[in-house]
């Protein structure tokens, strides 16, 4: 390949993050108990929203994390390419039960998968959960975000 087009395709790959990062929509957000502590989470609903998820990002607060919203229940599969920061994911089933709870690599491509047919997933900093008392077998009230 000569310079030219090896130049051309980095700058329109470059061009392309540019556009998607500066166009890039907030979130809608809601507040969940999770254990004994109140945690502010994003909602990724749409496909989109949940591919992207928390990828690229540089911080995350301590009671700041995302669920991500399936239409209905299924076996869910996490990986952390382009997601820096250390993460735990809660896989919980819709009636708020937390089935699971997976510690995850930063930048690792190693799926998380659910052994169960789940309709949310749940990410926040590593450690959260169990700072916040949350195991499995606990029930995480989603009657905000069921009223949306």
């Amino acid at each position: 390949m000569n310079r030219a087009k090896r130049y051309t395709g980095l700058l329109l790959a470059l061009s392309l993050w540019v556009i998607t990062a500066c166009g890039e929509e907030e979130l809608d957000v809601v507040e969940l108990q999770i254990g004994a502590d109140t945690y502010r989470l994003e909602i990724a609903a749409t496909p989109e929203e949940r591919q992207r998820g928390l990828m690229f990002r540089e911080e995350l607060g301590d009671y700041e994390g995302m669920i991500f919203v399936f239409e209905r229940d299924r076996h869910l599969s996490f990986w952390m390419k382009d997601t820096p920061l250390p993460l735990s994911i809660a896989y919980v089933s819709r009636d708020g039960t937390i089935k699971e709870i997976h510690h995850m690599r930063p930048l690792s491509t190693r799926p998380v998968e659910s052994s169960y047919a789940v309709r949310y997933a749940i990410e926040l900093p590593q450690g959260a959960f169990a700072r916040s008392g949350a195991r499995v077998g606990n029930r995480i009230d989603l009657g905000p975000l069921k009223k949306r």
